[in-house]
C-alpha cells in the first residue's frame, strides 16, 4: 500500500493511502474497487456504457470541472492532478474548489507532486498529497517547517499579516 501526506488536525502526518488512482480510463468497472479516484469523464452520463459507483475523481488542469460541480459535491474526495511541476493551473482548481464552491471533503494533490511544493498547495487547500513515486514522502514533508510566517491571505489563513498585527 502506498503512503501519502495527510493533514490530520492541521498536522502533515505520513500515512497509508487505500484510494488508487485509475489513469487508464477503459478499465472495466469490475476492476475498480469502492477505493478507486476516477477520472473526471466518469461522472460524466455515457451512452451505453455501465456507470460505476463513484466516491472520487481526479481532475485535470484542462478539464471543465464547473459544470460538474453539484456531483462533485457530493463526493468522498476530489484529487487534482499536476501532469508536470511546472503547470499551476491546479493552484487555481484548488482555490475555486474551496472559495468559489464551498468544497470540505479532502482535496488531494496527485502526479508530479514534490516538496517544493507542498507548503503552497496546502495555502490554496489541499490537505492531502500524493508525492511523486521516486521521491522521499519523509523527507518531503519537512517542507512544512519551512515557513513560519505568511505575509497574504490564502485559503488556509485569508487573514493577511498586516491585518493580524494591527486586530
Amino acid at each position: 500500500m502506498s503512503k501519502i501526506i495527510k493533514l490530520l488536525a492541521g498536522m502533515p502526518q505520513v500515512v497509508e493511502d487505500r484510494w488508487c488512482v485509475m489513469r487508464e480510463p477503459h478499465v472495466p468497472v469490475a476492476e475498480s474497487s469502492a477505493w478507486t479516484i476516477f477520472p473526471l469523464s466518469a461522472l460524466q452520463p455515457q451512452e451505453n456504457k455501465v456507470t460505476p459507483e463513484v466516491r472520487a475523481v481526479w481532475i485535470a488542469p484542462d478539464d471543465d470541472f464547473e459544470t460538474l460541480v453539484v456531483q462533485l459535491l457530493k463526493l468522498d474526495l476530489i484529487a487534482v492532478d499536476f501532469p508536470v511541476f511546472r503547470d499551476g493551473r491546479g493552484y487555481s482548481i484548488a482555490t475555486l474548489l474551496r472559495t468559489r464552491y464551498g468544497w470540505t471533503g479532502e482535496l488531494r494533490a496527485i502526479g508530479d507532486v514534490l516538496r517544493d511544493q507542498l507548503n503552497y498547495m496546502r495555502r490554496c487547500g489541499f490537505d492531502s498529497f500524493a508525492v511523486r513515486a521516486d521521491k522521499d514522502i519523509h523527507d518531503a514533508i519537512k517542507s512544512f517547517t519551512h515557513y513560519s510566517v505568511r505575509y497574504q491571505g490564502a485559503v488556509d489563513d485569508p487573514v493577511p499579516l498586516f491585518r493580524r498585527r494591527h486586530g
